[in-house]
């Protein structure tokens, strides 16, 4: 839930809403919003969120652009995600700019690197968090660093995307696994492409649908995977319809987590999907990491799964027959 010290300025008579023009960043849900004025914007670009604040009525971006009287920056795990947060909202920004977060979530050193900068106007700690507001200013190029980048293995990534730096370890224990794959296929939770070009690399596959729910690593994957059999989609993998035309094959490294806790009902959803995805004969492969329970949500949904491979890391799924 959007902590609700964020509130505090607004219910403390420190700060006056602005009229109009207003922007949010990153909100997580839809608690209160309703302060804004009608024309706020919200910037949300990870599918299941951005749906749901849709849905209530909002105006949901998943990148803003524009002028505005005052905005709002909630911190995201990324340090520098959320620097590079703060300083196109300063730089959007005729006004405030707020900035609100958990300990957890670094807000103690956001603020201490702000103070070297700018004069923070007020702090307001509550909840195991602070929320600050400066009048927006320049800043240093905070954007540049959260902008995306080539990573050293030579991908297109940015900062707060899932193993932006690297090669996931997980995706890469697929990769022996993936030889006969042929025909049409879908990669869920494609993030930024990596699984997907290997996916291509094969002769035999004639199209691949990457489907993620991060805006901005879907935009990475366009600029990684650069092939007409490939398509891409921003969708929520675990609410996603069955499709008209059934696949011969899924491949998946599902995340297990939204938040920092561990969510194993995140990948027993993909498992679900993909069975709803795949024609008699097609396959899943999918990895997971070691302590995540999935065998019994394979064994609703197909009828026979095995495991290929397993470590005290890792372990490799394959599944077909799909229970319709």
């Amino acid at each position: 839930m959007n902590d609700p010290r964020f509130l505090l300025p607004f219910e403390q008579g420190l700060i006056d809403m602005p009229s109009s023009n207003v922007l949010v960043m990153r909100p997580v849900d839809g608690f209160g919003l309703h302060i804004f004025p009608d024309q706020t914007v919200l910037e949300q670009g990870f599918k299941p969120i951005q749906k749901t604040l849709s849905q209530a009525g909002y105006t949901v971006e998943p990148r803003a652009e524009g002028k505005f009287s005052l905005s709002l920056v909630h911190l995201t795990r990324s340090k520098v995600e959320s620097l590079g947060n703060i300083a196109r909202a300063a730089r959007m920004s005729d006004g405030l700019v707020l900035v609100n977060g958990a300990k957890t979530d670094g807000i103690e050193s956001v603020l201490k690197q702000l103070k070297k900068i700018v004069t923070v106007d007020g702090v307001i700690s509550k909840s195991h968090g602070k929320v600050f507001w400066f009048k927006a200013c320049a800043l240093p190029n905070w954007e540049g660093a959260a902008a995306m980048h080539k990573n050293p293995a030579g991908f297109i990534t940015a900062a707060g995307m899932f193993s932006s730096e690297k090669i996931d370890p997980g995706s890469a224990r697929l990769l022996p696994h993936l030889q006969g794959l042929k025909g049409k296929g879908a990669d869920l939770g494609a993030g930024w492409g990596w699984l997907s070009k290997q996916v291509l690399d094969l002769p035999d596959v004639t199209a691949l649908e990457l489907i993620e729910a991060d805006f901005d690593a879907l935009e990475a994957a366009r600029q990684n995977v650069i092939d007409p059999r490939a398509s891409f989609h921003w969708l929520d993998v675990t609410n996603l319809p069955k499709p008209r035309d059934l696949f011969d094959f899924v491949v998946s490294n599902p995340p297990f987590h939204q938040t920092r806790k561990a969510d194993p009902d995140i990948g027993k959803a993909f498992i679900k999907t993909a069975a709803s995805m795949l024609k008699p004969s097609g396959r899943l492969l999918m990895v997971a990491n070691r302590h995540l329970p999935y065998e019994a949500t394979l064994e609703q949904y197909f009828k026979r799964w095995t495991t290929l491979e397993q470590d005290g890391q890792f372990k490799i799924f394959e599944a077909t027959r799909s229970r319709k």
